[in-house]
């Protein structure tokens, strides 16, 4: 089709754990000759999926397998997923850093990628250089070269050392050099991994802005890997899940970053079906179901707000009852361990009961959390619990022009008040002021 930039079908990336050699000089000699004729490896056996959190029988493993998906042009695509799902492997495929195992990509236009600081800079050139270095690999023109080198530089902001060899430069100074090269030399095609981190606020709000730029004004496509979700919704039409190196989900931006929060993965949700003595729990109590949701908006996010139900059993009438909610991001420091009393006059009866909770938006920054619950009765004796029972995420919102997820566990809506005075030389220390 015409306004297709990127056609990817049935894709896949088969690498060796352990040793690189077959074990003998003849197999490593037949592996080579498949090479260099360009056949697949003689001895490459049926791989796994990437799923990192299992211990596979298999000596390799698939970083990407029967991946197939379709980019039109002027589309800005964000893909997303966890840590080892193949979304760094997918855009070495598609810059062709590396060959695929199986599968073919059709492309249309020329790539530029930015993958990891500094990709394709000889150390030894200075910036200049480079800039007219990277210009030739992408098969431009001096003068084509010559007429974005300003906007580069300025870009970048490495006037004053723009003649000096990259090697010296800090990372930040790198990215910023290496993001400016990609998206002024026009390629039809912007592939840029996760490296923006490495640059500062204001930087980050500026590639993002000059990424929505050449993809809206220019008609150029975007392919931009992230762990922001608040990013991917600023920036990307289109958004691509993946998953243990496989494909999950396609859909709009909205909707990735929706399937990414609501997927199995996050546990934030859990209903029991079944016979009651089967459900989570002992011969006290029975966990039915337990929901974490935003209070607002489709996903949860910082200004979401975060609404938990618990709905459960109890088997023990005329006793006090009560529940604590004790609440854990990702490095097990608790946020809050906090319960309510179900009944104060030994009055609990054996049934059914629904406690809901509300989160206010603007109170946890975005991370990983987990709830563990306890069930007990006089406030001392527990009845039954459950540690890292749900787990939810928290996705990140930009905070004015900062949109990376700022330190801390908090990050509250807060209203300051700023007063300035002026003084003249006349102040001196020791006065009230």
């Amino acid at each position: 089709m015409s306004d297709i930039a990127i056609q990817v079908e049935d894709l896949g990336k088969l690498y060796r754990l352990g040793e690189v050699g077959t074990g003998t000089i003849s197999h490593d000699l037949n592996r080579w000759m498949a090479r260099i004729r360009g056949k697949e490896d003689p001895f490459a056996r049926i791989g796994e999926s990437n799923d990192r959190t299992k211990k596979g029988d298999s000596d390799y493993v698939w970083a990407l397998k029967d991946v197939s998906f379709n980019v039109k042009q002027g589309e800005v695509l964000g893909i997303i997923g966890r840590n080892g799902a193949g979304k760094s492997t997918l855009l070495k495929l598609l810059s062709k850093v590396t060959q695929p195992t199986t599968g073919r990509i059709k492309v249309k236009g020329r790539i530029a990628s930015l993958l990891e600081v500094g990709t394709g800079f000889h150390p030894e050139l200075t910036g200049r250089e480079n800039i007219f270095l990277n210009g030739a690999i992408l098969g431009m023109t001096k003068n084509e070269i010559r007429s974005k080198f300003d906007e580069i530089v300025d870009f970048a902001g490495v006037e004053r050392y723009v003649d000096t060899p990259v090697k010296r430069y800090s990372s930040g100074m790198y990215v910023r050099l290496a993001f400016a090269v990609a998206a002024f030399l026009e390629p039809e095609i912007l592939i840029v991994d996760e490296v923006l981190a490495v640059g500062d606020a204001e930087f980050q709000k500026k590639c993002l802005g000059r990424m929505k730029d050449v993809s809206v004004n220019d008609g150029r496509t975007v392919l931009f890997v992230s762990h922001n979700m608040a990013a991917v919704k600023q920036l990307c039409t289109q958004g691509l899940v993946l998953k243990y190196g496989g494909f999950a989900f396609e859909g709009s931006a909205l909707e990735a970053v929706n399937y990414y929060q609501s997927s199995h993965d996050t546990n934030s949700s859990f209903l029991h079906n079944g016979p009651l003595d089967q459900a989570p729990g002992n011969t006290n109590i029975r966990i039915l179901k337990f929901d974490i949701t935003p209070e607002h908006e489709d996903i949860i996010s910082v200004s979401s707000g975060v609404i938990f139900e618990l709905k459960f059993y109890n088997e023990t009438p005329g006793i006090n009852l009560d529940t604590t909610f004790e609440l854990k991001n990702a490095d097990e420091v608790v946020i809050f361990h906090r319960g309510t009393l179900l009944s104060v006059n030994h009055d609990s009866r054996r049934g059914i009961y629904t406690v809901k909770g509300k989160l206010p938006p603007n109170l946890l920054n975005a991370g990983t959390y987990y709830f563990k619950i306890i069930f007990g009765q006089d406030q001392r004796y527990a009845l039954f619990q459950v540690d890292s029972f749900i787990q939810f995420e928290i996705l990140n919102e930009a905070v004015d022009n900062n949109s990376s997820v700022l330190p801390g566990v908090l990050k509250p809506n807060i209203e300051f008040e700023t007063v300035f005075q002026h003084y003249g030389n006349e102040l001196r220390i020791g006065e009230n002021y």
